[in-house]
């Protein structure tokens, strides 16, 4: 039987590059949207559409339970496109928000359809001040901070949940994306990664590293990736039309 892969968000940005390099690999694909246009696009790419909002819970374990994946990946956000200001504070309660009972809803459905592995977007932009490159182990900021603190309540409770949940439990805290789907061309921030590396390193983690999180991110100085390079072979100079 071919194994299965479940991916929240496969029409998102990381979701439309990682989706070709788990194709590729063999995987049987099935993706998450809320929307039937773009139902018709992931089936069109190979994938095995499942509309369904990730707030119902009842749903998403039905469509789990029929679905039977191996491991499941969750690459849901709900941000503007280019991080449009005048967008974001909403943006970003609708994220913590999703980051806290969406991803509740998913690890419940993942763990009840038999799922074994389980892989979450996360940020490594939060980390508090303090010498850098930043390490997994270093602080994020307080969760009292007057613009962030609900985006680091959220994050907490997402890492949580998914190194706490019974299967093997993996956070990949990305950097500020680039590249296409993003608006961005080239990187915005310190501590940035291309969405072409931020999706093979998803995809890298449904076969390798143990649970725990992971910083991804480019190596200039802000984050240190050196656990997600020795745990997967990770390079964040990968791209789609990469030879290897």
């Amino acid at each position: 039987m071919t194994p299965t892969i479940f991916v929240a968000g496969a029409s998102g940005a990381i979701g439309r590059r990682l989706v070709p390099l788990l194709l590729e690999n063999g995987w049987r694909v099935s993706g998450a949207t809320r929307s039937p246009d773009k139902a018709a696009e992931l089936k069109k790419a190979g994938v095995e559409p499942v509309v369904v909002d990730v707030f119902d819970a009842d749903a998403l374990r039905r469509h789990l339970e029929m679905i039977r994946p191996d491991v499941v990946i969750h690459q849901l956000t709900d941000l503007p496109y280019a991080l449009e200001a005048s967008k974001m504070p909403a943006a970003l309660a609708r994220n913590a928000r999703l980051r806290d009972l969406g991803t509740r809803n998913l690890i419940a459905a993942a763990v009840h359809s038999g799922a074994g592995r389980f892989i979450a977007q996360s940020i490594s932009f939060i980390y508090d001040e303090g010498a850098k490159p930043h390490h997994e182990t270093d602080p994020l900021l307080p969760v009292t901070h007057p613009v962030y603190g609900e985006t680091v309540q959220g994050v907490l409770s997402l890492e949580r949940q998914v190194v706490e949940a019974p299967l093997t439990g993996l956070v990949l805290r990305y950097g500020l994306f680039y590249g296409p789907g993003t608006g961005f061309d080239a990187p915005v921030a310190p501590g940035s990664v291309h969405v072409d590396a931020a999706a093979k390193a998803a995809e890298l983690a449904v076969t390798r590293g143990e649970r725990g999180v992971y910083n991804v991110a480019e190596s200039d100085g802000a984050v240190s990736s050196d656990k997600a390079i020795a745990a997967f072979g990770w390079n964040s100079g990968w791209r789609l039309d990469s030879p290897v």
